[in-house]
């Protein structure tokens, strides 16, 4: 996708900057200022066709804090709402678990409700109009058979494709009530009474596991229900939302977790482990097909999936499954397998980020930015030179740095780029070291020198 030259709408352009600056990622516009990561794009949107075909899968993916896994998951789920997937995504937090008592389980499943995203509702909150799409959608096929909108038989038909419909679900976890109530809700929605909308309402949060007892979902939904969603079952009824969308037209449910550092930081062991054990229910289910159409994406560190004492490789059953194969040259890539591995952003990629951005800076406040081609280059070396950049630097502490230059250019007209990079110092990332305890990485006079003509972006 070429967005060189590309104008951007205001509204995201302002937010995409925004964000940028804060040093967060940005919900939308992300493709405006996607440099590189071309394989792991490509590994991650081949997983999304084999979803289309009624397949499952798992990644995770895994780097640094400010890597680009937040990125690179705002970025597929952008490509996947735009091929037509419903996409739910979520952060893990000390309130949010896989697994958990107390709700701390049930809330992730609510959180993912709360995001639940199809191509008409990007930012969220899905949920009634993707029900009421599907429903459009079969009256749309009764009026192409020939039935009349306004006659008894259509309204008849129209009640049994639904049925029919929904009596493919029945049969997996939670179907039977999760089918009755889908069926309620239509129902009500074909009625639109008052009375209606309250039903509605409570389908609706039966459907987002906000009932906390199935006497309280009696009364609000009028009838009895056998189960609610609760910290146990979240999962079975993800299945379930990943079946039921492909029978309503959409191509397949992904799933993105983040901050999955999260569960590495419980200190509780047992706790700790019922979380990995509920990460090898979900690979197990994805990976043997047990769950048609559902794709799940985790971003995690490097210490998440690596500890040996509280990391997932600490669980023998997950560690097994998900560490490099001996055969697995240090270099070499694999995208193929469960983890993909971020790398650091090439120099010249770097360069090219920063140069896209000051494109867009320039375009949101339609000014020229007081920084010339060889500047950026030189900001760039300054970031590189710091001990351990050639290895530790990442885009998010790099973008934090560049913009704060570039406001300050913009605000102080009598400031010149000199002033600015010899007076501020850019945030150095902490250097590995070796045993010794001296930095592995080379210094300033190791930094490659380059100029923007060697570059190709």
């Amino acid at each position: 996708m070429d967005n060189q030259n590309q104008q951007v709408p205001r509204r995201v352009l302002g937010a995409l900057l925004a964000s940028v600056s804060a040093g967060v990622v940005p919900r939308s516009g992300a493709p405006y200022i996607a440099i590189g990561r071309k394989d792991e794009i490509a590994a991650l949107l081949s997983d999304l066709e084999q979803v289309n075909e009624g397949g499952a899968g798992m990644r995770f993916l895994v780097g640094r804090y400010g890597s680009g896994k937040s990125f690179l998951m705002q970025l597929i789920r952008g490509y996947a709402l735009e091929r037509d997937f419903i996409t739910a995504d979520c952060d893990l937090s000390p309130e949010r678990r896989l697994y958990g008592t107390g709700g701390s389980g049930v809330a992730t499943y609510r959180e993912l409700m709360k995001n639940l995203a199809s191509k008409a509702s990007p930012d969220g909150g899905a949920l009634p109009k993707i029900i009421a799409r599907w429903i459009s959608s079969l009256q749309a096929e009764l009026v192409s058979e020939g039935y009349s909108p306004d006659s008894a038989a259509f309204e008849n038909a129209l009640n049994a494709r639904v049925m029919q419909r929904l009596s493919e679900v029945e049969f997996l976890v939670g179907g039977f009530d999760f089918a009755r109530v889908i069926t309620a809700y239509y129902r009500a929605y074909m009625s639109g009474g008052e009375n209606d909308r309250e039903i509605m309402s409570a389908c609706l949060r039966w459907l987002r596991g906000e009932f906390s007892t199935k006497t309280e979902a009696k009364g609000a939904l009028g009838f009895s229900v056998s189960v609610i969603i609760d910290d146990d079952n979240w999962y079975d009824f993800l299945k379930l939302w990943a079946s039921l969308v492909r029978l309503m037209g959409y191509r397949g449910l992904v799933v993105f977790i983040d901050e999955c550092v999260n569960l590495y930081k419980i200190v509780h062991r047992v706790s700790r482990e019922n979380n990995y054990e509920k990460i090898l229910s979900m690979f197990n289910d994805t990976l043997q097909g047990r769950a048609p159409g559902l794709e799940i994406v985790f971003g995690g560190t490097p210490q998440f999936l690596e500890d040996s004492r509280r990391g997932l490789f600490s669980y023998e059953a997950l560690r097994s499954r998900l560490c490099d194969s001996r055969f697995t040259p240090d270099g070499f890539k694999n995208l193929i397998g469960p983890v993909i591995r971020l790398r650091r952003l090439s120099d010249d990629e770097l360069f090219a980020l920063i140069s896209r951005i000051t494109q867009l800076y320039a375009q949101y406040y339609n000014i020229e930015p007081r920084i010339t081609k060889e500047q950026q280059v030189a900001f760039l070396q300054t970031c590189l030179a710091r001990a351990g950049a050639d290895s530790m630097i990442t885009p998010r502490e790099m973008l934090r740095d560049y913009m704060t230059v570039l406001n300050v250019l913009m605000q102080n007209p009598e400031a010149s780029f000199e002033d600015i990079v010899k007076t501020t110092s850019v945030a150095a990332p902490a250097a590995n070291t070796t045993g010794n305890g001296v930095p592995d990485a080379p210094g300033a006079d190791a930094v490659r020198k380059f100029t923007p003509d060697d570059l190709d972006f």
